[in-house]
C-alpha cells in the first residue's frame, strides 16, 4: 500500500471508525485511539485497500477487537485493584509500605509482560480459569497456555527480585 493510498484511506474513513468506537464506548480519547490503532494496523500488515467494501468490514472489524481487548483490559485492572486492598488496622507503618511497593512494581512488571503471557496469566490468576478452560478461550493449545505461563511466571519473579 503506498502513502497516498493510505493517506486517502485514512482520510475517508477515520471519522467512521472513531464515531463506531465513541457509539460504543462514550469515550472520546479511547475512540481515537482506538480509530489510531486499528490504522496503524492497516498500514503495519500493508492490507490492500482497492476493495472498498472489504476493507470498511475489515477497519471495523479491527477497530472492534480492539476496543472488546481495551474493555477487557479495563476490566482486569478494575477487579485487580478491588481485590487488592491490604487490611491496613493490621499492618503496621512499614507492612505497608512494602506492600505498596510491592504493589506497584507487580503493576508495573504486569504493564511490561508481553500480551498473550498476560492475557493466560491474568485468566489463570484473576477469573481462576483451567489451563484448559484458557486453550479453549483463547483457541490454542493446552501446551501452549503452560508455555505462556511458565514464561510470565519466570518473568515475575526477575521482575520482582524473588
Amino acid at each position: 500500500m503506498t502513502r497516498t493510498l493510505f493517506k486517502d484511506l485514512f482520510d475517508n474513513h477515520f471519522d467512521a471508525v472513531r464515531n463506531y468506537i465513541y457509539y460504543r464506548s462514550g469515550d472520546s480519547e479511547l475512540a481515537t485511539d482506538i480509530a489510531q490503532e486499528t490504522f496503524m494496523k492497516i498500514w503495519e500488515k500493508r492490507i490492500d485497500s482497492s476493495n472498498s467494501k472489504n476493507i470498511n468490514g475489515l477497519l471495523f472489524k479491527i477497530a472492534g477487537d480492539l476496543f472488546i481487548s481495551s474493555y477487557r483490559r479495563q476490566k482486569v485492572i478494575t477487579n485487580f485493584k478491588l481485590n487488592l486492598t491490604p487490611a491496613i488496622e493490621k499492618q503496621s507503618p512499614e507492612d505497608t509500605f512494602q506492600f505498596n511497593e510491592l504493589k506497584s512494581k507487580y503493576e508495573l512488571a504486569l504493564v511490561k509482560l508481553p500480551e498473550k503471557q498476560r492475557t493466560v496469566f491474568l485468566m489463570s490468576r484473576i477469573d481462576n480459569m483451567k489451563y484448559h478452560e484458557i486453550a479453549n478461550a483463547t483457541g490454542i493449545s493446552i501446551k501452549a497456555v503452560e508455555k505462556r505461563m511458565k514464561y510470565a511466571l519466570a518473568f515475575f519473579k526477575t521482575e520482582l527480585n524473588y
